[in-house]
């Protein structure tokens, strides 16, 4: 049976997770681009946390939890300078996180171009694809007969 109890990073991935893509993708490139702090939002010399450099750059999102699980793994008391350690997992978090989503998106268009192809070839070998043709020319028919009786409806 799996522990209700999370550590930090399990605590800092999930919120991670649950970040819209943009945002992640956002904070990727502004942790990147940033000082990043643990603790605060700001700080004097520059220093920003994730969520404010996601802000900077693009990723208008208000994340109160992503903040506290930041942190928690952090272990802020008060505003400092983010380790290199803290930031390296924060990226690897987020790329990871920004990568499982990517590949689950093409994975179900892969997995749903296959199923078209399939469905395709099935319907050629069983010979059902002419109920296709047969019902739109039909409907065509039926269209053009309800236009030719309109017409002639309307006065001369």
């Amino acid at each position: 049976m799996r522990s209700l109890t999370h550590t930090p990073i399990d605590d800092l991935r999930l919120t991670i997770d649950c970040l819209p893509l943009r945002t992640r993708e956002a904070m990727l490139a502004g942790v990147r681009a940033n000082e990043i702090i643990v603790g605060a939002y700001s700080d004097r010399s520059g220093g920003v946390c994730p969520m404010l450099a996601a802000h900077r750059h693009g990723g208008r999102t208000s994340f109160i939890s992503f903040a506290r699980a930041w942190d928690r793994f952090a272990g802020a008391k008060r505003a400092r300078r983010a380790t290199e350690r803290e930031v390296r997992v924060l990226t690897a978090q987020l790329e990871a996180s920004i990568l499982a989503e990517t590949d689950l998106g093409a994975a179900i268009r892969d997995h749903q171009a296959i199923a078209r192809d399939r469905r395709t070839r099935e319907a050629r070998r069983t010979g059902f694809g002419w109920l296709a043709e047969r019902r739109e020319h039909a409907d065509a028919e039926r269209a053009l007969t309800a236009v030719e009786r309109r017409r002639s409806l309307l006065p001369k």
